[in-house]
């Protein structure tokens, strides 16, 4: 069938030589792995760890972190040899593209603005949320319009959103540069957190480690686990359950590690470089998690850890406001790169869309002067601005996990059918153990998918209805490979 039509990767390759879409290869496994940290390092490490040990895991959340990782890493084996494979801009739109075919691709490309989109949007939202409080801690106070919980607009969301487009226009190798300035700001934060901390551990909090299982208090219809609706099974808080239930909540803390794929185009050794940089950035973060986690759980009894800001709050519990206030600046820098990454992310899976000619082609031209997709950024940019300074977005920041996971699945599955079909094909890095790694990944993201709410699924239907009605309308006609192989 015509929609299934695959594109070979010798022409995926051919593409990256276009003078007019042409991407500069300026990037190493240093600058790779500094923006896998960069993207991973936020929300869920200055947030996540207080609710899930409080609500779900107990001090056995460094456990949950630990089963998260190992899903992730199952799917990131995955990605590592997809993307030395075929260095070429998209990530999981583009290798699906070459193993599944065209209109599974278009699907992913779809599914992945509900991750990188619309993530940057939420993520831009807590990062006015920090900023404002700061401003507030150093005696400025925004207007309740502009700022705080329910502006008309959110301007600082809006500004830091304009202000990273700009940076993402000027150039991929600026845009890393200042990713690590603001990464090692975050990291040295993290590490102050661990190593202050434990001076201020007490080991009574440790116990019960795994605490006695019980049942979380009943879910009932669209807010309930889709995996309750269908077989029954009710959510458990703490025991050996518990690890687990808070993984599926803990996993999204690991959420853009798959971000430094959509580099691969701009990288100068991608066969050796992009295995690195994303195993290498999932491991740094895991150990980061785990030491937070441990040592948050230990200062505070974990009954008591707030959900907002576990980590200031921690040490304000025990006298040390001053390191609060770092956290909190640690905080907006952690949220920073997340929402510059997302963002470089999205304006490459939109390049390589237009590219192949599924969306306008005109979007695909690459600035003559700093050699960036800056067309495709200043719309992602645009985008993100106006989600983030006009829409409540707090109700829509489970689809971002939904579309991960489905990323994920694919990809997994693209591995088999890739050595299947072209088992001629140089691999620089090979995922060990195919098939069964794979389909373990396909299981362990199927497990976590099944755990979000109903509704959720539901906009995700939605959402892909209206990108299925897109793909029939428009890209299915003009696309390349339509004309090329009539």
């Amino acid at each position: 069938m015509g929609i299934f039509r695959t594109k070979s990767i010798e022409d995926s390759i051919r593409d990256t030589e276009e003078p007019d879409h042409r991407l500069r290869r300026n990037l190493n496994a240093l600058d790779l792995t500094v923006f896998g940290v960069g993207v991973i390092v936020g929300t869920g490490i200055f947030v996540l760890t207080g609710r899930v040990a409080r609500d779900l895991a107990g001090p056995a959340v460094a456990l949950s972190f630990v089963v998260a990782a190992v899903v992730c890493t199952l799917a990131a084996l995955c990605y590592a040899e997809f993307a030395s494979t075929i260095p070429v801009a998209g990530s999981a739109y583009t290798f699906s593209f070459a193993t599944i075919g065209e209109f599974p691709a278009w699907i992913i490309g779809w599914d992945l603005m509900l991750e990188m989109a619309l993530g940057a949007a939420v993520v831009a939202v807590g990062w006015s949320g920090y900023f404002t409080s700061l401003l507030s801690t150093a005696g400025v106070h925004l207007p309740d319009t502009i700022a705080g919980d329910n502006p008309i607009v959110n301007l600082p969301a809006v500004a830091i959103v304009l202000i990273l487009t700009v940076v993402l226009v000027l150039g991929i190798k600026l845009s890393s540069r200042v990713n690590l300035v603001v990464v090692t700001i975050k990291v040295a934060v993290v590490l102050l957190v661990i190593f202050a901390g434990l001076f201020f551990i007490e080991a009574a909090n440790y116990t019960p480690f795994i605490p006695p299982a019980r049942s979380t208090p009943e879910v009932e219809g669209l807010t309930a686990p889709l995996i309750q609706v269908l077989f029954g099974i009710t959510p458990v808080a703490y025991g050996v359950l518990g690890i687990f239930s808070a993984a599926a909540i803990v996993f999204f803390a690991y959420i853009g590690f798959d971000v430094v794929a959509t580099a691969a185009e701009e990288t100068r050794n991608p066969q050796r470089d992009l295995p690195r940089g994303i195993i290498g950035s999932l491991v740094i973060c895991t150990i980061l998690y785990v030491g937070v986690s441990l040592v948050v759980v230990g200062m505070e009894p974990y009954s008591r850890l707030s959900e907002a800001a576990p980590l200031a709050d921690a040490f304000r519990a025990v006298g040390q406001p001053w390191i609060a206030g770092l956290i909190s600046i640690g905080a907006i820098a952690g949220l920073t790169t997340v929402v510059m990454i997302l963002m470089l992310g999205q304006s490459r899976i939109l390049f390589a869309m237009s590219r192949d000619g599924l969306l306008p082609k005109g979007l695909a031209q690459v600035h003559p002067t700093f050699g960036t997709p800056a067309r495709t950024t200043v719309i992602i940019g645009a985008a993100t601005a106006v989600l983030a300074g006009l829409i409540p977005l707090s109700a829509l920041a489970e689809l971002v996990n939904i579309g991960t996971l489905f990323a994920f699945v694919v990809v997994s599955i693209g591995i088999v059918v890739l050595r299947r079909t072209r088992p001629d094909l140089p691999r620089a890095f090979r995922t060990p153990l195919v098939p069964v790694l794979p389909a373990l990944s396909v299981l362990a993201c199927l497990y976590l998918m099944l755990n979000l709410p109903v509704e959720t699924w539901l906009r995700f239907v939605v959402w892909m209805i209206i990108g299925v009605a897109i793909f029939f309308l428009y890209g299915h006609r003009h696309s390349r490979a339509a004309r090329d192989r009539p």
